[in-house]
């Protein structure tokens, strides 16, 4: 049974690992969508990743793809209470940027396509510098007030903004960003680790990583003269390329053989190992790829194997 992990300072208990919703409408159709999310849910996990973008970038989508799929699943397998369900909002291309009316439009297009009346956590997918912190804040309190959404959470914001956010929310009384969703894994520790992760840590904020296995770089399929079909391929072999990204991968080979452990698991073991991270987020586009990420529940690496990995990913 997975264990479940308290996020942040709110009630909502969360499995150790959240599957990532941004491949359902893109590289999984309905009936691989309906298996993965089964299979997951079969497998202890409760904390589904979505984005009301999601899958916007495939051309002849339009954004929301993925909430259909989800909604769609919660309707044919009557399962709603029993998920931790995240989407976002801010990037779709018909509710642009954070301005009040925005995020109320959005959030009502994403009930509507999920088919519920609550999402569980809800994120702004990335700030809008734009907009003040005040309205965008009061804009998600008025959510929540309404029932609406349980919890507020940020994604790609700046230390500055988030501080500023949750000053402002303390002063008023308003509801507090939870958790912060950046991008971190172990060939990616520069845009978090630092201010960012010590303020999260300071505010008591879960960190939920997007890109956790680094667009599958970390599965170690990714290697010099193989080729792999997949249309994140560019963005994972990129790292073959990188000092840091050689280094990642043979401290990996070596721990995984010594546990007889998938590569995979161990990355996403060595994130959930991190200060402040509570769930790593990866997807799934089919129920073979599933079993390693689920196995990050089991696998607790040694403090001698957790440094080996820090100082390879230095």
């Amino acid at each position: 049974m997975t264990s479940l992990r308290k996020l942040g300072s709110s009630d909502l208990q969360v499995s150790t690992l959240s599957l990532g919703g941004n491949v359902f409408g893109w590289t999984a159709d309905e009936a691989q969508s309906f298996a993965v999310l089964d299979a997951y849910t079969a497998g202890g996990g409760n904390f589904v990743d979505t984005a009301d973008t999601y899958s916007s970038w495939i051309p002849g989508n339009v954004g929301g793809e993925s909430e259909t799929l989800i909604g769609k699943w919660f309707a044919a397998r009557g399962s709603r209470s029993d998920v931790v369900l995240a989407t976002k909002v801010g990037l779709h291309p018909e509710y642009k940027g954070l301005a009040a009316a925005t995020i109320k439009a959005g959030a009502e297009e994403s009930l509507r396509r999920l088919g519920t009346d609550y999402i569980d956590l809800y994120y702004t997918h990335q700030d809008d510098e734009t907009v003040p912190v005040e309205e965008i804040i009061t804009a998600l309190d008025q959510l929540v007030k309404e029932g609406k959404v349980r919890e507020i959470a940020a994604s790609n914001i700046s230390p500055a903004r988030l501080r500023a956010s949750l000053d402002f929310s303390e002063r008023e009384g308003l509801a507090r960003y939870v958790a912060l969703q950046p991008q971190y894994n172990l060939v990616s520790r520069d845009t978090y680790e630092g201010e960012l992760q010590d303020l999260g840590a300071e505010a008591g904020l879960a960190a939920v990583p997007y890109f956790a296995l680094a667009s599958g770089f970390l599965t170690g399929k990714y290697r010099a003269g193989t080729t792999v079909d997949s249309p994140r391929a560019g963005g994972a072999a990129q790292h073959l390329e990188t000092e840091r990204g050689q280094k990642v991968l043979t401290a990996l080979d070596g721990i995984a053989r010594e546990r007889d452990a998938e590569i995979a698991t161990v990355a996403l073991a060595w994130l959930a190992s991190r200060p402040t991270v509570v769930s790593p987020i990866a997807s799934a586009r089919t129920v073979e790829q599933l079993p390693a990420l689920l196995a990050v529940d089991d696998l607790r690496l040694t403090d001698q194997e957790l440094t080996a990995l820090t100082e390879a990913s230095a």
